[in-house]
């Protein structure tokens, strides 16, 4: 693998609107991707895992998702968003971060820019 790829829900408008800023800030050689539209199985990852929680993929193959995805692509985006990219990555941050990102996730639909269509299914993560 050559790029690093961020996988998101593309069906979720919050999630979308979070791609598009990720865009911006990443590198060109990084590829965000709607998992509705990834060759997944290429990438080392499920439908099922990328239902649940967004997705970071390194150049290596190793597949991080939820809080320690987001931690992975903010330290790519380079200063200053690498900044709280390593924060999330320090105890005890790191051990608040997948509750946080729980949280979000299962409220996304409320949050500036989702929509109904953004509710996770029952015990999803996104």
């Amino acid at each position: 693998m050559t790029t690093r790829t961020l996988v998101f829900d593309g069906d979720c408008a919050f999630c979308t609107r979070s791609a598009d800023l990720a865009r911006r800030a990443l590198p060109p050689d990084v590829d965000v991707v709607a998992w509705q539209f990834a060759d997944l199985a290429a990438l080392g990852t499920t439908a099922a895992r990328a239902q649940t929680e967004v997705l970071w993929v390194d150049r290596d193959g190793a597949v991080s998702g939820g809080a320690p995805a987001v931690a992975r692509a903010l330290r790519a985006a380079g200063l200053p968003w690498s900044v709280p990219g390593w924060v999330l990555t320090v105890p005890p941050v790191r051990w608040v971060a997948p509750f946080v990102y729980r949280l979000v996730a299962a409220n996304r639909y409320r949050l500036p820019g989702g929509t109904p269509a953004c509710r996770t299914p029952p015990g999803g993560a996104a």
